[in-house]
């Protein structure tokens, strides 16, 4: 049972207590000293009884909280520890707080570019490396997709604080379409992550229209907090994402995308969803399946579909069902010519 929050302050006044080697605690001393700690942090002015007080020195020695405190009594009256370099502070993590360390590490790995969880995760890793892998030498269990080559992840702690603070920025930007780079002024309202890619969506300044800019394609961004920056009440990212696969939100109509699927990828699409809004509108026999999803036709739903290669394709809309075929026709053409 886990021990409340009056109790962890006596346990921690009782470790201070018998950590002090200049003065010899009775139970009487360490009843006061409760009494006051507890006045102190809590209010509680009721004191402690001695019962108590007997009771969390029990509790210190036992191994139900992993304490196992050395505490003995000298001269059958003065409480002390008999490990003079003892603190329930010190106490050594256990395997399954080291398993969970680990996973820790691993998760906080992911936002590697925000300088809160990176500090965050530079302690438990030091945590990690002393005791888990120096002591077991075991082999991690769990793994994340992770791309540490990724430009432009130094931006975005930087980014973060002008979105949290609603600061206009000044970024120099190159699209890969652009020849050039350019410089203006920017309103963001949100960092977005799709397939370890980061974004950040706002509008520049005096228009009206969200953009979306890719934090590899970032050159320099520079915080303006004397720009006053100009909200949007309409923008919702669950709303703005609800319709779209990815980030590029196409402002055009949402349609009804249906998609042959054989019997080898079914299976992962069915529990892989392609769009929260799929659709299974016929199950063949062989396994195979079709698929409908209802989305604005983008960039990032093209590449998912084309991805999946012969496994899959598109029924209807007859306009992106074109658009994938010339796409597989130059493609084609490219190996070919390539022979």
């Amino acid at each position: 049972m886990p021990a409340n929050r009056n109790a962890l302050i006596r346990y921690k006044t009782i470790d201070t207590c018998l950590r002090n080697r200049f003065r010899r605690w009775t139970l009487s001393d360490l009843v006061e000293a409760c009494s006051e700690a507890l006045y102190e942090y809590e209010g509680i002015d009721k004191g402690v009884s001695i019962r108590t007080v007997q009771m969390d020195i029990q509790m210190m020695r036992s191994d139900k909280l992993g304490y196992n405190a050395p505490i003995i009594v000298v001269d059958k009256k003065y409480y002390t520890y008999e490990d003079p370099e003892y603190s329930i502070t010190n106490i050594p993590l256990s395997n399954q707080d080291i398993a969970r360390l680990d996973e820790v590490v691993q998760i906080l790995k992911q936002f590697s570019g925000f300088r809160h969880f990176q500090d965050m995760s530079e302690v438990v890793q030091k945590l990690q490396h002393k005791v888990h892998i120096h002591q077991h030498s075991q082999r991690p269990i769990i793994e994340f997709e992770k791309n540490e080559l990724l430009k432009g992840l130094n931006h975005l702690d930087a980014l973060y604080q002008a979105v949290l603070n609603r600061t206009v920025l000044e970024i120099t930007y190159q699209s890969f379409r652009a020849k050039a780079p350019s410089t203006f002024l920017f309103h963001p309202y949100l960092l977005k992550e799709f397939k370890n890619r980061w974004f950040l969506l706002g509008k520049r300044n005096q228009e009206t229209t969200i953009m979306t800019l890719a934090l590899d394609r970032i050159h320099t961004s520079k915080a303006l907090p004397e720009e006053s920056f100009s909200e949007d009440g309409n923008f919702h990212p669950s709303d703005y994402y609800r319709d779209i696969v990815g980030v590029t939100n196409t402002n055009t109509p949402t349609e009804k995308v249906v998609i042959a699927v054989d019997k080898y990828n079914a299976p992962y699409v069915t529990t892989k969803p392609l769009h929260h809004s799929q659709q299974i509108v016929q199950a063949n026999e062989d396994g195979s399946v079709i698929i409908m999803i209802c989305v604005k036709i983008n960039f990032e739903l093209e590449r998912e579909i084309l991805g999946y290669g012969d496994s899959m394709h598109v029924l209807q809309p007859s306009r992106l069902k074109l658009r994938l075929q010339h796409k597989l026709k130059r493609a084609l053409n490219a190996y070919e010519h390539n022979e």
